[in-house]
């Protein structure tokens, strides 16, 4: 009788899914001498201790804050560490962007490569990280320099701490672009912004008013292994990412351990589909598109193959077939985008 309690959660979960997106967690490491503790974890600025920090690294755990994350997790590490520990206590954590503001250039590389990694191993972490032009939809390339904000001035690697806080605190219903950085007085601004763009940078502009993130782009660029145009998109990428966190955790509480028979395949198939109706409802599916998950066929075909002969097998032989403890699904979606673009002649008479 544990099936029909997946519909319980995924409806849950579809009805919770934009304010858990504009909830996100940001992990943060932070180089600190001054306490000797591995891990903090703040729900609001408030909850900092002052005396556990450096100027500095309380600064950046503000404007972390400026974005409304949901939650910050401080991994310290002393001054002169590598980042091994601090990223080994986060890879069994949950969290959605990672931002380390003292990062050195010649470390950058290293830092996007353990998260591909992480994300090649079904977790979806991204980071945000300067001047990495990794290719990759879970790094956000930001690429602006000389951020002068009061007195100050801070590098591209200081200000990924903002972004990042920013990105964690923007729901699925909207896309980090133009949204406005309100305490940003100037910037070195971009003499080729559209080019930047087409190369996977979030830079900042100046509209003459305002300074403002140009286009929420993550640095992703060539497109392959059926990566479309959608995925450079931070929007579109944390969509996908919250719908297989959904479907991968609600499959491990709910399904794991029931009979793999086809009645029951079926209804976990049924469930997933309930739950893309219930994201379109939300905004977060297109609602015009199909959005269904169904039995991979070719996949249950080549699983069988290596088994038995069954080329003479219809498709519903397939589809009833015993695969043991594997269920195949596959599922075609479209993640609602947001307004960002108009094109509008107007007739002078």
């Amino acid at each position: 009788m544990g099936l029909p309690q997946i519909l319980i959660e995924f409806k849950a979960k579809a009805d919770t899914a934009v304010k858990r997106s504009g909830s996100g967690v940001v992990a943060v490491i932070l180089k600190d001498n001054t306490s000797t503790f591995d891990t903090k974890i703040y729900v609001k600025e408030s909850d900092i201790v002052q005396s556990h920090y450096t100027t500095t690294n309380r600064d950046y755990l503000a404007k972390i804050f400026l974005g409304g994350p949901s939650k910050v997790i401080v991994e310290r590490i002393g001054t002169t560490d590598t980042y091994d520990a601090a990223l080994a206590r986060l890879r069994n954590k949950a969290w959605n962007y990672l931002t380390i503001p003292s990062i050195a250039t010649e470390d950058v590389t290293t830092i996007a490569d353990w998260v591909k990694t992480q994300r090649a191993d079904k977790k979806t972490y991204k980071a945000v990280l300067p001047g990495a032009a990794a290719n990759h939809e879970g790094i956000i390339n930001f690429s602006t320099e000389n951020i002068k904000v009061g007195t100050k001035t801070y590098t591209t690697a200081e200000y990924c701490a903002r972004v990042a806080g920013l990105l964690a605190g923007l729901p699925l219903t909207q896309s980090a672009t133009y949204e406005p950085l309100a305490e940003v007085e100037s910037i070195t601004e971009s003499v080729t912004p559209d080019t930047d763009i087409d190369a996977g940078k979030l830079i900042l502009i100046n509209d003459g008013s305002k300074i403002k993130i140009a286009r929420g782009v993550n640095s992703l660029v060539t497109l392959s292994d059926g990566k479309t145009e959608e995925f450079k998109k931070v929007k579109i990428v944390e969509g996908i990412d919250i719908i297989r966190d959904d479907i991968r955790t609600t499959f491990e509480d709910n399904y794991i351990g029931e009979n793999n028979d086809y009645d029951n395949k079926v209804l976990f198939i049924a469930a997933v589909n309930q739950y893309f109706q219930l994201l379109e409802q939300q905004g977060v599916l297109y609602d015009k598109y199909d959005n269904l998950a169904a039995i991979d066929l070719t996949a249950q075909r080549e699983y069988l193959i290596q088994k038995e002969d069954i080329s003479d097998w219809s498709d519903e032989q397939v589809k009833q077939a015993d695969t043991g403890t594997y269920i195949f699904v596959s599922a075609d979606v479209k993640l609602q985008d947001s307004i960002e673009d108009i094109q509008f002649n107007v007739a002078i008479a």
